[in-house]
């Protein structure tokens, strides 16, 4: 049951009363009746409004700002000892200009099985030392031919095909091979251009002393040649 209201009239069975305090309480069957209520409560809701407090900047005090530093810095030290680095030396012979010195060695020769003319496979390393002609690109019999004249004895000249096909033997004294996998082009990085061949020297221990891009004229590799028969 209700509490009565303040002149003694009670609410409906059912219904919650109002505070005895609150006294009468009149609802108009008109809403705009409120209008001055309604405008007087939003004025004091403005005033509080401008009256409350408001928030001021956030402010790094100096513990938070130092072990925000020391976060950076270690995340700095992280990054560059787990970044990755290019390899500056990779395992491909170098290029070398022509020199009239002592060649350096370039690198090792691979240990590659070639096919010779009967499709039989020839263990390249079981050549040396040679000189070995890349003919892919271009048969230049010239060049091949005056690769084998200038060739000392003991210095096996061979001429390679990229392919399963060695290739006919157009110069007398000089071994045509095929290279199936193209595993020599591969480790050199060499690519083949239309009309040129190059040319691989390597020692009796199997080591690439000298790598020429374009093969020339004789004077510009006698004196390794000599150096290989030695």
């Amino acid at each position: 049951m209700g509490v009565p209201d303040a002149d003694g009239q009670g609410p409906p069975d059912g219904l919650p009363g109002l505070p005895p305090e609150w006294g009468r309480v009149v609802v108009p069957d008109d809403a705009s009746a409120l209008a001055d209520e309604a405008r007087q409560v939003r004025r004091e809701l403005r005033r509080d409004h401008r009256q409350a407090p408001r928030p001021g900047p956030v402010r790094i005090g100096l513990p938070a700002l130092a072990l925000l530093l020391s976060v950076l810095v270690t995340l700095a030290g992280l990054a560059a000892v787990t970044w990755p680095r290019s390899n500056r030396s990779g395992g491909a012979p170098t290029v070398l200009p022509r020199t009239t010195a002592t060649p350096l060695a370039v690198g090792p020769l691979p240990a590659l099985d070639l096919v010779g003319g009967d499709d039989t496979p020839v263990p390249l390393r079981s050549l040396l030392p040679a000189m070995i002609i890349l003919v892919d690109a271009c048969t230049c019999a010239d060049q091949v031919g005056t690769a084998a004249a200038a060739a000392p004895p003991g210095v096996t000249v061979v001429t390679v095909t990229e392919g399963r096909s060695a290739g006919p033997a157009t110069v007398p004294g000089v071994r045509p091979l095929g290279d199936p996998a193209g595993g020599l082009r591969s480790y050199l990085h060499l690519v083949a251009h239309p009309g040129t061949a190059a040319a691989l020297l390597v020692d009796r221990q199997g080591t690439l002393v000298r790598l020429v891009p374009e093969l020339g004229p004789a004077t510009d590799y006698r004196d390794d040649l000599v150096r290989l028969g030695g």
